[in-house]
């Protein structure tokens, strides 16, 4: 019984010791990667904007990107949409988005997990470019009855694209 409690003890000693260092660990770089998420959010917005624009502020309020041109008028929004139902799980994209609100010009992946030489072709030119010029709420596959080719044995992370562009498109018409 004395053996038992000894190695319990010792366990329970190396379990705090570990948490520790992960808590001093976790405190030293939760600020540095939360700063890279804000950079690398602004730098999609910038990326999905369409042509002519000059300037990208961000909408604190709504959490919208307005791309503005010379003269100060807005031209194009950027706007995150997100979709659970990836392969992987979420899909988080960046979309841009033309003066109407309607309009997809690009999109740029924020987050995805799905299957590395599948789903993660989600980020290749051949499949992202064929959004460009597409109506966002009518976006869905050939399979489904729409105009986007699906990538090849990865229909669901194909689906969950068209969905999450199609909810980033009703959060900006909401605004």
């Amino acid at each position: 019984m004395k053996k038992i409690f000894g190695l319990v003890a010792s366990l329970t000693a190396i379990a705090g010791v570990c948490a520790g260092v992960l808590a001093y660990v976790n405190s030293l770089t939760a600020d540095p990667i939360a700063k890279m998420l804000v950079k690398k959010t602004f730098e999609s917005a910038e990326a999905v904007m369409p042509a002519g624009v000059s300037n990208v502020e961000k909408d604190d309020a709504t959490g919208i990107f307005l791309g503005k041109n010379e003269a100060g008028e807005v031209i194009g929004y950027a706007v995150d949409g997100t979709d659970a139902g990836g392969y992987g799980g979420d899909i988080k994209l960046m979309v841009g988005f033309e003066e109407d609100k309607k309009t997809v010009v690009r999109y740029r992946t924020l987050l995805a997990a799905e299957t590395p030489g599948l789903g993660m072709k989600l980020n290749t030119p051949e499949f992202a470019d064929q959004f460009g010029g597409m109506a966002a709420l009518s976006l869905a596959v050939k399979k489904d009855g729409g105009e986007i080719d699906a990538i090849t044995s990865a229909t669901i992370t194909s689906r969950a694209v068209c969905r999450a562009i199609a909810n980033a498109a009703s959060k900006l018409s909401q605004h």
